[in-house]
């Protein structure tokens, strides 16, 4: 999908606010409010938009312990079958394949350091892990929302955000 600079200037616009109008939206791109309507109509339904969420604050809802969890895994293991296993633990908030010795990387959120070892202890035990490597966060130095700090990839300028 190619997205000309109104469109990056109306996600950024809604990355920063998503509750604003079109007519307000639409001020700060200079288009009329029903312009903005069609444009994030069709934003949304080439899937460059996948929907609105409100971002709330892990702690609020208690989870104020988080974790990075690597897996290493038997064999040839399916990323399929390590997303299928993990996406059963709502202790999961991300997983990702990745490069180097460990096959994943797990972002783990949990109430206390004791239900993190709870979390990897039943990880551990699904019958593809290895073993596992995990690292308690201490404190977020950086912490944007998705979206939130976008660039183009085909000139690195600015696109939505901050």
């Amino acid at each position: 999908m190619e997205l000309d600079r109104l469109d990056r200037d109306i996600i950024a616009a809604l990355v920063d606010d998503a509750r604003a109008t079109y007519a307000d939206i639409g001020q700060q791109v200079g288009l009329s409010a029903s312009a903005v309507k069609r444009r994030v109509d069709r934003l949304q339904k080439s899937g460059a938009i996948t929907g609105f969420s409100a971002r709330v604050a892990p702690q609020a809802l208690g989870w104020t312990t988080e974790a990075y969890v690597e897996l290493f895994c038997q064999g040839k293991t399916k990323p399929s079958d390590i997303a299928l296993a993990v996406a059963r633990f709502p202790e999961v908030v991300a997983a990702a394949t990745i490069t180097g010795e460990a096959d994943a990387l797990l972002h783990i959120r949990a109430t206390d350091v004791r239900h993190v070892e709870r979390v990897i202890e039943r990880i551990a035990a699904e019958a593809f892990v290895v073993r596992t490597k995990s690292s308690i966060v201490l404190s977020r130095l950086v912490d944007i929302p998705p979206g939130a700090a976008l660039t183009d990839p085909r000139n690195g300028s600015h696109v939505a955000g901050r």
